[in-house]
């Protein structure tokens, strides 16, 4: 009984002297894990001083020939020219050659966005609060 627990203290004192020399020669992982935590706060930090801007305001205003528009919008030339015709599209004309901003394109495509049943549903209820106040401007 006495020569086990002999063994049994040797084997402690040993796993006891091989814990100690994994932890001094191998990095603490906490100190690896701290330092990655501390590079990535930097990082919100500065993308909280510097936000990025958006790529729809950083992209460049280009000019479209009915060709490049009709691609643009997937539609063809001919509707191209029909909504030239009407006055539905905004274009610039010089020389007889019409020519499209690409950034009016997409503002027209915006504007002809359809309102969901909720957006209605709550605009028409701004509506009847309104009138009931007598606050109806007339904008609905």
């Amino acid at each position: 009984m006495l020569i086990i627990i002999y063994l049994f203290c040797v084997v402690i004192r040993f796993l006891c002297l091989y814990l100690y020399l994994i932890c001094t020669i191998m990095n603490n992982p906490f100190e690896s894990i701290e330092a990655r935590l501390n590079n990535i706060e930097t990082l919100l930090l500065d993308l909280k001083h510097n936000p990025l801007e958006q790529s729809t305001q950083t992209e460049k205003d280009e000019l479209l020939t009915v060709q490049d528009a009709a691609k643009f919008l997937s539609l063809s030339v001919p509707t191209i020219y029909g909504l030239i015709s009407k006055g539905n599209i905004p274009m610039m004309k010089r020389s007889k050659r019409c020519y499209f901003s690409k950034v009016e394109l997409i503002n027209y495509l915006k504007q002809g966005r359809k309102k969901t049943i909720a957006e209605t549903a709550a605009e028409a209820d701004q509506y009847l609060r309104n009138k009931r106040k007598g606050k109806y401007d007339g904008t609905y």
